[in-house]
């Protein structure tokens, strides 16, 4: 089974061209060709030539950054895109969400659909689609928006997993928190899952794990793809029986979104390090699972700096004591969680302190809220990692923070007729609010 990219924007395609060059890098060890043939099934299709061609679509309203992208692909001489899979304009959307939105996303759809069809068509069986985007600019959010909405129109039964990112708290874009929720509140309408990355994070790790002195957004997007690889390479899940799963978009839900109020995926990863400090670190699955398992609990989004006091409540309190006790000592609360072991001894790690069912929510059995896929083949270069993909309350705080500062702004009307000029109206902000009130609120009961 196969995945469709749709890359949207700057950010979603500089991100999605390092996806698929971590992924191309991943796979072409002949020395595992099992997993090598699954990976270059879902992600490419191989010419009669023997050439990789990304199951892509790219498209922005402006053609510098589809240009670098497809330039960059060809340059690896491991991958390529499609020479017909890319759509662009001479017109930015002005980081304008209603922009994109209301006038570029209609304008282009027959383009755009038409597009994704035929990079359907190319696949033998459609696992999901998956579409990568910013959340605070404008073509991004705005005509990713869209492209999502007619993506679940055409294919309604497919899966659909939108990976965010999220701008830098600071500010971006003076606008950045009312295209957040504007693309939020809609994508959690359409979408079957959305995996977020927060820039703020990706940028501690390069700074403090990575030990980049000047760090750059392609810094960033390598962060975000090795993660994002991490995740969607081959492994093995429980009921596979030695195969590697053929439909990780399908699994990753499965495991993950068990209830529609609940979408919100984060991710982390461990470890990650410098290429020159790889030689000589040494990792056992003990030491690795113990800082993943506290980098849950206590929302660490890295393994420095993590807070060792924050401890799981007794499970024999009751749920409202312990719900007091998560809320005061800054306990991250889960849904379900799935972990993901790539590498040596990968059989012999201990996953135990994973399926603690206080980590969990008290109306689902720990059982059915955890999930663990594995494989002994290393992943980029490291010997051994460990991933953990959560359905929590890691997102809860920035959440509440972005709209906050969007309704803030939206209270004394400021920049509004830059979105009522394009056809979105003062309603459709309320009603933009209240779905993500509504989501805030869910996520705070857990």
């Amino acid at each position: 089974m196969s995945v469709v990219t749709v890359q949207l924007g700057q950010c979603g395609n500089q991100v999605g061209q390092e996806f698929f060059e971590v992924i191309s890098n991943d796979a072409n060890d002949r020395q595992r060709k099992a997993y090598g043939e699954c990976s270059t099934e879902q992600f490419f299709n191989e010419t009669t030539n023997g050439d990789l061609v990304a199951r892509a679509v790219l498209v922005d309203m402006e053609t510098k950054v589809i240009s670098q992208s497809v330039a960059k692909a060809a340059k690896s001489g491991k991958w390529r895109y499609g020479e017909h899979s890319h759509f662009s304009q001479k017109q930015g959307s002005g980081n304008n969400w209603a922009n994109g939105y209301c006038v570029h996303g209609p304008r282009h759809e027959e383009l755009v659909v038409d597009l994704v069809r035929k990079e359907v068509e190319r696949c033998d069986r459609l696992a999901g689609i998956i579409a990568m985007m910013s959340v605070a600019g404008g073509t991004g959010s705005g005509v990713g928006t869209y492209a999502t909405q007619c993506l679940r129109d055409t294919y309604p039964n497919s899966f659909i997993l939108n990976h965010l990112t999220w701008p830098y708290g600071t500010g971006e874009v003076i606008v950045q928190n009312y295209n957040s929720v504007l693309t939020l509140s809609h994508l959690y309408q359409l979408s079957d899952a959305i995996l977020v990355h927060e820039n703020d994070t990706v940028h501690k790790i390069c700074a403090k794990l990575m030990n980049i002195k000047q760090i750059s957004f392609s810094d960033i997007n390598k962060v975000i793809a090795h993660q994002l690889g991490s995740v969607l390479q081959p492994a093995l899940t429980g009921d596979s029986n030695g195969v590697y799963n053929k439909n990780p978009i399908g699994e990753l839900m499965s495991s993950l979104v068990c209830h529609p109020e609940y979408k919100l995926l984060s991710v982390c990863n461990i470890p990650q390090v410098s290429s020159s400090s790889m030689v000589y670190s040494t990792f056992t699955w003990l030491g690795l699972l113990k800082h993943l398992r506290q980098m849950l609990i206590s929302n660490a989004k890295m393994e420095e700096g993590i807070d060792w006091q924050v401890r799981a409540p007794c499970h024999q309190s009751g749920w409202l004591e312990r719900t007091k006790s998560h809320r005061r000592n800054g306990f991250n609360t889960s849904l379900a969680n799935l972990l993901i072991l790539r590498g040596k001894d990968v059989y012999n790690a201990e996953i135990g302190g994973f399926q603690d069912p206080t980590l969990y929510t008290s109306w689902l059995p720990a059982v059915e809220a955890f999930s663990m896929w594995k494989t002994p083949v290393p992943f980029n270069k490291y010997e051994k990692s460990a991933t953990l993909v959560s359905n929590s309350q890691a997102l809860l705080q920035p959440l509440d923070y972005m709209v906050g500062k969007a309704w803030n702004m939206f209270a004394s009307r400021a920049y509004v007729h830059q979105y009522t000029k394009f056809g979105i109206s003062e309603e459709d902000f309320l009603d933009s609010f209240t779905s993500l009130e509504q989501v805030i609120s869910s996520y705070s009961q857990l």
